[in-house]
């Protein structure tokens, strides 16, 4: 069972910051859900590997989402949309907490707005293999911690930037999706007191 504090602590949090948006810079816009549960008692991320066969991301590490349609109402309904079409998670079992700031793509000009959600676990999943090649989760304590983390520093739109990457189990997170992760871990740890 979800623990409802961390839960509406979260929430909270996500409410109170001031997000970062981005949507004045002409980069396409984009939504993503990044999908918490709770496996006996630890908190977890799920994330998606994209297939070969897509047109931007080939292969990387993400979340479920991508480009926002014309028949979106929000860039939460792209989000919520994407994650069904990706993974078969149903907008129905989804608890949006709030958003986080947007994040640019600096190769493919996507502008990335990230929702924070709680999903059930465990949960039958529906991949669309065209897309998708797999779904595995990372244990928020292991992104947490600190030898799995890489910095550098790049340069987008005049802007220096600090860029992450997170190895667990061999897989590496990087790039725009690494860069909501470190959002995401900045908001867990002021309302979890985890360092």
């Amino acid at each position: 069972m979800i623990d409802c504090y961390m839960k509406e602590n979260l929430r909270q949090a996500l409410a109170s910051r001031q997000k970062m948006s981005l949507s004045s810079r002409g980069l396409t816009e984009a939504a993503v859900l990044v999908p918490i549960f709770c496996e006996h008692g630890d908190y977890h991320i799920l994330f998606t590997q994209r297939s070969d066969r897509v047109s931007h991301h080939k292969g990387q590490i993400s979340f479920p989402g991508g480009a926002r349609h014309k028949g979106d109402t929000s860039l939460m309904d792209t989000a919520l949309r994407e994650s069904w079409e990706e993974i078969g998670l149903k907008t129905r079992d989804v608890e949006v907490l709030g958003e986080l700031d947007d994040t640019p793509t600096t190769t493919s000009s996507f502008n990335i707005s990230p929702f924070v959600a709680f999903i059930p676990y465990p949960y039958q999943f529906v991949l669309d293999h065209y897309e998708i090649d797999e779904i595995f989760s990372v244990p928020v304590s292991a992104l947490l911690h600190k030898a799995k983390r890489r910095e550098e520093r790049y340069i987008f739109d005049d802007e220096v930037f600090v860029g992450y990457s997170y190895e667990y189990k061999g897989k590496v997170i990087w790039g725009a999706t690494a860069q909501i992760v470190q959002q995401f871990l900045e908001v867990w740890q002021s309302v979890s007191g985890a360092q």
